[in-house]
């Protein structure tokens, strides 16, 4: 009696139509979208939304200038820790140890306090230079605090690189140093990009913190006008819509980077 095989089926490659599921619809984007849809509704019918939306925007500019500075300082300051952390200098390398640990042992608004306030504020006054205004003492305070995530980040990746690299740039004659600019840094920065992705995320969630300061971004722009204007709904829900629509665009864009830098030849 012959065996009857089953026939093979193609499922296709990941992502493609072949096959409908409910599990692979991102309900969770569609959800994200229609809050946002709704606010946006609320907005174009209602004059007292309008008007509400109209006052919070204001602090847009100053939210937006605070995340890009305070992530590219993180970055520059993140990347020269994380390589002193990788030190084969004990005093360099504990001096990186302790300001990671440091910052990231006390609480992010605790931080924002005694940098913004203490160390660019009284600490300026005390040398005999002009304390940074508001806005920019909160934007160095949140790229020094980042800094110290990012640090690791990149500590991380460039361990992560494999040792055949490494061992490769050994056989061609190069130094550590070059080694670790051409070889080893592209490769950690290329893994390490949905960290900083979400780092970017945070930070401009974290940027609401500097409200602390009396700096006014969107989060005290909203407290200012809903403390006055008594639309406290209205107001706190346009807030949550100005930070979700491009928290939700670089979530997005990271897992379309996850998956691509997972995909073969890539």
């Amino acid at each position: 009696m012959q065996a009857i095989k089953d026939p093979i089926v193609d499922p296709g490659p990941p992502g493609s139509t072949a096959g409908w599921s409910f599990c692979g619809v991102p309900w969770w984007l569609i959800g994200i979208i229609a809050t946002i849809a709704v606010i946006v509704l609320q907005i174009a019918t209602n004059p007292t939304w309008r008007e509400d939306f109209d006052f919070i925007r204001g602090g847009l500019t100053l939210t937006l200038l605070g995340t890009l500075g305070g992530f590219m300082i993180a970055v520059v300051f993140g990347l020269f820790v994380g390589l002193a952390r990788l030190s084969n200098n004990t005093v360099i390398k504990n001096l990186a140890m302790y300001s990671i640990e440091l910052i990231r042992g006390v609480p992010v608004l605790v931080t924002v306090l005694v940098i913004s306030i203490v160390v660019f504020g009284q600490g300026s006054n005390a040398i005999g230079f002009e304390a940074p205004g508001k806005a920019i003492r909160g934007t160095l305070a949140l790229g020094i605090i980042y800094a110290a995530f990012i640090a690791e980040a990149f500590r991380a990746g460039i361990e992560s690189a494999p040792n055949g690299q490494r061992e490769a740039g050994d056989s061609m004659g190069l130094a550590e140093r070059p080694i670790t600019r051409k070889i080893t840094l592209p490769k950690a920065i290329r893994n390490i990009m949905p960290a900083l992705g979400n780092d970017l995320i945070a930070l401009l969630r974290d940027s609401s913190l500097v409200s602390v300061i009396a700096v006014r971004e969107l989060a005290q722009t909203t407290k200012l006008w809903t403390g006055s204007a008594f639309h406290f709904m209205e107001g706190y829900m346009i807030l949550t819509a100005f930070y979700l629509k491009p928290t939700a665009s670089v979530s997005l864009h990271l897992r379309w980077y996850e998956r691509r830098i997972a995909a073969p030849g890539h």
